[in-house]
């Protein structure tokens, strides 16, 4: 394996370049799927070559349940550094467990407590609750349906006629869209890659935009949108789920606005090669591509390896 099988592990800072770029110079739509696309394949990958490490660090351990011809100097010497790395990876490998699991369980737990939220309120796509405290977000059905959009009345009470069908349409694109999957794609790959989390970042925030963009298409007016987040959040008191898409989510709301009151961006889904997010593109391609050759290169070589070490 050599050095390939480290590489998967940082070859995500290839894509922190487009990861920023990507924000301001692709669609919202395209940005989310290629950023969660990248991400998800970097994660993979990194998550792979660590578990090949682990097989090589775990046979090195007393009592350990594998064959003991995988602990043979010739098995170890296929990966540099084997003591070491083969030793870190083992803890390394049960931390991603526990924190992919701790961000699985937070997202179902907050998905039942705001389904539980609903009990008894009439199965309408608009559920409405008697909370004076303002807050909006779109709440995922468990299937083939389309989910509810939760609002309270302490948010219909802060927007227009106007702004209030901005907010709906905002909702409605996040559930059409299926952001809260996507999210929670980029929630796990920077669980798993620390590396990941500047993805992670530019993948809520594209989210926002791109059912940002979608309700402009649907009210006919990208300043009634701007002007409806901007009211949102200066009310909201962050009582909306933190796994959730939402209308007033906490993060860079200024620059929601301003993209919404200047001209809708491209729809061009692949920027030109010769500018500085095409660059970034390409740059984040080739680091995929690599991860990827690495981590198959290292576990078919790991794999030939331990079975010619496996006695018959």
């Amino acid at each position: 394996m050599g050095v390939f099988v480290f590489l998967p592990l940082v070859l995500p800072l290839t894509a922190w370049p487009v990861a920023r770029l990507a924000e301001h110079h692709l669609h919202p739509r395209a940005a989310t799927r290629l950023l969660t696309a990248v991400a998800a394949v970097l994660a993979v990958c990194s998550t792979l070559c660590l578990a090949l490490l682990v097989v090589v660090g775990t046979a090195q351990l007393p009592g350990n349940p594998l064959p003991d011809a995988w602990s043979d100097p010739e098995v170890r010497a296929a990966v540099p550094y084997d003591e070491i790395a083969g030793r870190a990876a083992v803890p390394a490998l049960l931390a991603l467990v526990a924190v992919c699991g701790r961000v699985l369980l937070r997202h179902r737990s907050v998905r039942r407590r705001a389904a539980r939220a609903l009990a008894g309120l009439p199965a309408t796509p608009v559920a409405v609750l008697p909370d004076p405290e303002p807050y909006a977000y779109a709440l995922p059905a468990a299937r083939r349906s389309r989910g509810r959009i939760v609002v309270s009345r302490g948010m219909l009470a802060r927007l227009g006629p106007a702004e209030r069908r901005a907010l709906f349409a905002h909702e409605r694109a996040h559930l059409t869209g299926r952001h809260d999957r996507l999210l929670l794609v980029a929630r796990l790959a920077a669980a798993a890659n620390p590396f990941l989390r500047p993805l992670r970042t530019a993948v809520t925030y594209s989210a926002e935009r791109w059912a940002d963009e979608e309700a402009a298409v649907r009210v006919g007016s990208r300043r009634v949108v701007a002007r409806a987040i901007g009211r949102a959040a200066s009310a909201s008191g962050g009582a909306r789920p933190a796994v959730l898409p939402g209308f007033a989510v906490a993060g860079p709301v200024p620059r929601r606005v301003a993209a919404l009151l200047a001209p809708p961006p491209p729809p061009r889904a692949w920027p030109p090669a010769g500018t500085a997010v095409g660059l970034a593109l390409w740059g984040a391609v080739v680091g995929v591509t690599v991860s990827a050759l690495s981590s198959a290169n290292s576990a078919l070589t790991l794999y030939a390896v331990l079975r010619a070490a496996t006695p018959l």
